[in-house]
């Protein structure tokens, strides 16, 4: 299995979202979602509408699932710029059921897509731009690089990703020695 980054520049970032929505908006509010939340993407794919939107219809202001992974609630709020993402793809999308999957297949009735489709539309989105080593894991590590680039305690983020370890959250968003060395570095007081 290959080691998959972080989407550690901007730009990039901003490239990968006018490449996803370009060519469906489903994949683009995936990718926003994704790269602005702790959650892994089994997680992600099994999102309804109920999930993010009340009975009348206006956007919630967290995103509460229950991981598959570790069977523990977690609760993330979402920024104005995934609000709005997800409101706009509720008004094109949104056909009356809350219980439909947001990142819904094409096949079956009501079938979100699986894990190997939204890895499918990740990579395939990061090689038109030519990123290497990009995954589903690369959104929340994104996530979580950023985060820690902006700032936030690396005890905060653990527990938002459920880690059992600073040094394991470190290690997983792709921090090293090399950017620990650099910080260090720039500072020179």
């Amino acid at each position: 299995m290959k080691f998959v980054e972080p989407i550690r520049e901007l730009q990039k970032i901003s490239s990968m979202k006018k490449i996803l929505l370009a060519k469906r908006e489903r994949d683009y509010l995936l990718f926003v979602i994704g790269i602005n939340s702790p959650y892994r993407i089994s997680d992600l794919i099994r999102v309804q509408f109920h999930h993010v939107m009340d009975e009348k219809m206006k956007v919630r202001n967290h995103l509460i699932l229950i991981e598959q992974k570790t069977k523990k609630e977690n609760r993330v709020a979402l920024s104005k710029g995934v609000k709005k993402a997800i409101e706009i793809y509720v008004q094109n999308h949104y056909q009356g059921d809350r219980n439909e999957f947001l990142f819904k297949s094409r096949k079956g009735v009501n079938q979100p897509i699986g894990r190997v489709q939204a890895w499918q539309i990740m990579s395939d989105a990061a090689e038109e731009l030519g990123l290497e080593n990009i995954g589903t894991h690369s959104l929340r590590k994104t996530f979580g690089y950023h985060q820690i680039k902006r700032g936030t305690n690396i005890t905060l983020l653990m527990k938002m990703f459920n880690h059992s370890s600073e040094s394991v959250t470190l290690r997983y968003i792709g921090i090293t020695q090399d950017d620990m060395d650099a910080a260090v570095q720039a500072l020179d007081l």
